[in-house]
């Protein structure tokens, strides 16, 4: 955890921004995976540890700002619990190291809340994720099925808040992206032909435990790159295919790294790859030379989808004007995603508030194919930390689908399109953080050139 006073500075400002009520605050709970003792591995709600710090289940808290009070409610381990975990800190103790006073068991959290509501006192909340949040706030609320709104001031003073890192968590990002980076090298110095997906994935994994870590979410692991999240690990690796790997690690207090690599299972590219991995890269390039602040992200992302339409022009898969082609968005069928995402706390952070918010400060965003998968769009502000993720993907089920419909026939030459087919997808992704004067990319990075890769030895 940060200092008590990180925790108690950033809910004096949340009372700040909202002016009156109270927020409530859900925390996570341990959740049955087949059967009630057997659980799935706890992580806590972020926005509450952002606030609160606390990674325990079975707390939740009240930040009222009218009696500018913290509470923490929860309950103390019986003597049957202490059994099977071990004795723990108390309530007091752990209220203690996020500097909140005022501890209160679980069930005096609805009477709390319901002197608000008959003082007419505003209870704001965020968008609930888990189905046991939705049904924690219908019972502590007496609200029917539906009926829980999710406070629009809240989720935007949340946001705000949460988009602009401190330098204690840049620190902590850091420490994510320097394992992320070693999770990355490690796979693309292990991976041979005759090795399985899952082999694979066993040694990222690896990297992440033991260094104190766990996955910032399911790894990528896949000779299957144009299958966007391909969760999959049965395929085994052969001579002559390229290895996607998709990964991130995420230090105890819950800040992710997030980084992506595309390597040669033979540690050698052939031509044909040489050509789409160093497009991809020109486009990263030119992505990355823009970030800055002011700069709305969206004009980054078009700036590398342009880059990606030209050089598919220059090998004859597309055609025609390139700026025309990526307003029509025929770039699209080999650029389907958005260039990147904002990273925190969460690896997508705060995708449960509202891409809206996060990335979009409230404006609505595209309903175009591709444009509408860009996270953000918004323009970049000194402590945004993101990703920058182009990639370039030949999927044979959208390019069958497309070209059944006609669409974009002036931008894409359908014929030579099919001969890259087989081909795969490519994506390479860093993480970077927007500084007064331009940015930096965060953590020691990875092999991202060709001669980078091919110059690594087998571990």
């Amino acid at each position: 955890m940060f200092s008590p006073d990180t925790y108690v500075s950033r809910r004096a400002e949340l009372k700040k921004r909202l002016g009156k009520g109270l927020v409530l605050l859900l925390g996570n709970d341990l959740v049955g995976m087949n059967y009630h003792d057997n659980e799935y591995e706890f992580r806590q709600d972020s926005t509450f540890l952002y606030y609160f710090g606390l990674r325990h289940d079975g707390l939740n808290a009240v930040i009222d700002i009218d009696n500018d009070r913290d509470i923490l409610f929860g309950d103390e381990l019986t003597i049957d619990a202490i059994v099977w975990t071990g004795n723990q800190p108390t309530l007091r103790e752990l209220a203690a190291k996020a500097g909140v006073g005022d501890v209160r068991p679980s069930s005096e959290l609805k009477p709390y809340l319901d002197r608000a509501r008959a003082a007419a006192s505003p209870i704001h909340y965020i968008p609930y994720y888990r189905a046991d949040h939705e049904l924690k706030l219908l019972s502590l609320l007496d609200l029917q099925p539906g009926g829980a709104v999710p406070s629009v001031p809240l989720i935007k003073a949340v946001v705000d808040m949460r988009n602009h890192k401190s330098a204690e968590e840049i620190a902590e990002i850091e420490k994510a992206c320097t394992v992320t980076a070693m999770m990355h090298k490690a796979a693309m110095k292990a991976a041979r032909p005759g090795m399985k997906e899952y082999e694979m994935r066993a040694i990222v994994e690896k990297v992440a435990m033991e260094n104190g870590m766990r996955c910032s979410f399911p790894t990528i692991a896949t000779v299957h790159g144009e299958i966007l999240h391909n969760h999959s690990y049965d395929n085994t690796l052969e001579s002559g295919q390229l290895f996607l790997l998709d990964a991130g690690a995420e230090t105890p207090m819950g800040y992710a790294g997030d980084m992506s690599s595309t390597s040669p299972v033979d540690l050698r590219y052939t031509e044909r790859q040489k050509v789409i991995y160093d497009l991809q890269q020109a486009a990263s390039r030119a992505a990355v030379a823009m970030l800055r602040p002011g700069v709305p992200f969206r004009e980054v992302h078009l700036q590398a989808a342009r880059t990606i339409a030209s050089g598919l022009k220059d090998l004859g898969i597309m055609k025609g004007d390139v700026d025309e082609a990526v307003v029509a968005g025929a770039h699209a069928m080999f650029f389907p995603t958005g260039l990147g995402h904002m990273m925190g706390l969460d690896v997508h952070d705060m995708e449960n508030l509202g891409e809206v918010w996060v990335g979009y400060d409230g404006e609505p965003k595209s309903t175009m194919f591709g444009l509408k998968s860009l996270r953000l769009a918004r323009p970049l502000e000194e402590g945004f930390v993101f990703t920058i993720e182009p990639g370039i993907y030949f999927m044979p089920e959208l390019t069958a689908l497309w070209k059944s419909e006609g669409q974009h026939k002036d931008f894409i030459n359908y014929a030579e399109a099919e001969k890259w087919l087989g081909f795969g997808g490519v994506r390479n992704e860093e993480d970077y953080l927007i500084t007064s004067g331009g940015h930096r990319r965060l953590g020691p990075g990875i092999p991202m050139t060709t001669e980078e890769v091919e110059s690594l030895k087998y571990s």
